[in-house]
């Protein structure tokens, strides 16, 4: 079985890049904007937490996902195509 790397890469790059846009709103909803530099923040340049930050991290780990995915999903065909003509090339028995 082979994956369609346009629609695993844009899967994972939704899921990232909203998933770390919901979750720097839900810390602004408990501990308040605080715009000090975390982690992601590192990685992500112009990331904190607060409103700005969140759109900023959304586009961020949007293309960071997308590119990461498309590479897995390309890799994993590559992988699964190569396994596949080796057991077909093997002899029943």
């Amino acid at each position: 079985m082979k994956l369609n790397v346009k629609a695993f890469a844009l899967a994972c790059g939704l899921i990232w890049g909203l998933g770390l846009f919901c979750l720097t709103w839900w810390i602004i909803a408990f501990d308040g904007a605080t715009g000090e530099v975390t982690f992601i923040g590192r990685i992500y340049r112009g990331y904190c937490i607060s409103p700005a930050g969140s759109l900023i991290g959304l586009v961020w780990a949007f293309f960071d996902a997308l590119i990461g995915g498309a590479v897995l999903a390309w890799l994993y065909n590559l992988l699964a195509g190569r396994l596949a003509g080796k057991a077909a090339a093997e002899p029943e028995g």
